[in-house]
């Protein structure tokens, strides 16, 4: 019987594949066989990770480029067809935030960096529309693949001071379940779009907002932790089963939707 689970050979692209978690992620699914292809700014990140991937076996390459720099995403796109010659998964996991885009309890609404703002849309929902643009143009030819796109708590929740960030992620929610719709009807059954809202983790990013220096939780960790029934922090490994479903044929009747892999936070009222 086929193992529906395999993703062996699949030629998977990940943006942001030097952050904490799309990077690790792309070296697990390295590590089961996949042809990953690295995504990122930084050439000696990449090298890195793509150096790692391939201790484990994997045929891995890496492009340097920008999630909203078309050209730079079109000649990533065409090395990665003259080396393998198709792509069967695209991972969004590029993103991030920026300070004048969070509302400090210090602040308010009206201290919003509107400029800073915008580019928090732009790198968040502009860099899954722009990748999808470039590299899904091979899942309307082959009329098979799959996006997994990355949400986040606080896509459907009003998570105090991330509002830019929050901003974003309900619009790639949204923009999962459109091009779910959009690419079953035009490209058929054999095009997926799905994607995770990853619960808290602790990253570079966060860690000061929710630790302290000795490791101890902060007022906002602790009021996380209070709110995820599992009683702790999630970390990276907890996202590699979720996506290594999406990515293969086990979730092939699986689109438009977004898994939350938090802990319990998303089903918990606090009381």
């Amino acid at each position: 019987m086929k193992n529906i689970f395999d993703i062996k050979n699949k030629v998977i692209v990940v943006t942001g594949a030097t952050g904490v978690l799309a990077g690790a992620a792309a070296k697990y699914l390295a590590s089961q066989g996949a042809n990953v292809v690295f995504l990122g700014r930084r050439e000696e990140k990449l090298q890195e990770a793509v150096a790692a991937a391939k201790k484990s076996g994997s045929d891995a390459m890496y492009c340097v480029c920008d999630v909203l720099d078309k050209s730079s995403l079109e000649k990533a796109n065409e090395a990665i067809l003259a080396k393998y010659g198709r792509i069967d998964v695209l991972i969004n996991g590029a993103g991030g935030n920026m300070p004048g885009a969070t509302i400090t309890p210090d602040k308010t609404f009206f201290d919003l960096d509107f400029a800073q703002w915008q580019a928090v849309l732009s790198l968040n929902l502009g860099g899954t529309v722009l990748p999808t643009l470039v590299f899904g143009k091979s899942f309307e030819r082959q009329k098979k693949g799959v996006v997994i796109n990355f949400s986040s708590m606080s896509s459907t929740q009003a998570l105090t001071r991330v509002m830019g960030y929050s901003n974003a992620k309900a619009g790639v929610d949204n923009l999962t379940r459109w091009l779910a719709v959009e690419f079953a009807k035009k490209f058929g059954s054999g095009v997926r779009v799905n994607a995770l809202a990853p619960g808290f983790f602790i990253s570079d990013q966060n860690r000061a907002l929710l630790t302290n220096p000795d490791g101890s939780y902060t007022e906002r960790g602790n009021d996380v932790i209070k709110k995820t029934p599992f009683g702790k922090f999630g970390v990276a490994e907890d996202l590699f089963g979720t996506i290594h479903f999406l990515a293969s044929d086990a979730s092939a009747f699986l689109t438009g939707t977004v898994i939350p892999v938090d802990g319990g936070f998303s089903c918990f009222s606090g009381v």
